[in-house]
């Protein structure tokens, strides 16, 4: 199976690039699954429906989250009604939508998708670790199990929570790969086990910036510490940012891992 996940969406410049890329990208890397984290989507805090709308029809199978899920209130209702858009898992008991889901690839191939958010750093949310354990805890990957494959966004600030993921769950997740941080690690590899993984993705957003957002007015708050105008996402040409994982077919666990970066300021990686 041929999967690609692209980090956080920011802003129109991220928006725009992705939709229009993806059909592209779809064809030319005869991708069987794509998820997308567009939590910043919306002007750089949250995700309005129409855009989620936008990104499915363009090629996404499911959309993640983060600590920005609630920023657009209205996704409220419609994160009920769609299970292909996820929000960490990891949230309260009542919280609305879901963090785990089963998703069928357009040959009929099931693949568990889930999004946890990390507690260092961020919201003192319920234990990410325990509850990825209980989402898999009923599924079986790969050939003659239950789903082709298992992957994970984590959401976190630190790197170590991240990596602690990913060797928790190595040998039975397909992909562990890390969002939040905007910025692109070097790091993609397959752990011992099996799973493939990467810190971070990367935005797909303006690399001109500060991590996707004006720099002028992102950089003054350094100066000042005070809180001066809205920030906003910068708007020039963006990178998009992700990574592509191949996974064997009997056994659900990554065989390939390449970096995804195409567009924009940074250096260019197309998977072969």
């Amino acid at each position: 199976m041929r999967i690609l996940f692209l980090g956080d969406l920011v802003g129109r410049s991220g928006r725009d690039a992705v939709v229009a890329a993806l059909p592209g990208l779809r064809r030319d890397l005869a991708l069987d699954l794509v998820v997308v984290n567009a939590e910043n989507a919306s002007h750089g805090f949250g995700l309005a429906p129409e855009m989620a709308r936008a990104l499915l029809a363009a090629g996404a199978d499911a959309i993640t989250l983060g600590n920005h899920a609630w920023d657009r209130k209205e996704i409220i209702p419609y994160i009920e009604q769609e299970p292909r858009l996820l929000r960490p898992l990891n949230y309260p008991p009542g919280t609305p939508g879901r963090g785990a889901q089963v998703i069928e690839t357009r040959d009929g191939r099931r693949v568990l998708v889930m999004n946890a958010m990390g507690r260092l750093f961020m919201d003192p949310l319920d234990d990410p670790f325990r509850g990825v354990q209980q989402a898999i805890a009923a599924q079986r990957m790969g050939q003659g199990g239950t789903v082709a494959a298992m992957l994970l966004d984590i959401h976190a600030e630190a790197s170590s929570e991240k990596l602690a993921m990913a060797h928790s769950f190595d040998g039975r997740l397909s992909l562990v790969i890390g969002t939040h941080t905007h910025v692109p690690s070097a790091d993609h590899q397959i752990l011992p086990g099996g799973t493939a993984y990467q810190t971070d993705a990367g935005m797909c957003g303006d690399y001109d910036s500060v991590i996707g957002m004006e720099k002028g007015t992102a950089s003054l708050r350094f100066w000042r510490k005070v809180p001066g105008e809205r920030l906003a996402p910068a708007e020039g040409e963006a990178t998009i940012c992700g990574l592509f994982v191949e996974t064997d077919d009997a056994s659900g666990l990554a065989r390939r891992v390449a970096p995804l970066r195409q567009g924009g300021r940074l250096s260019q990686a197309m998977p072969q």
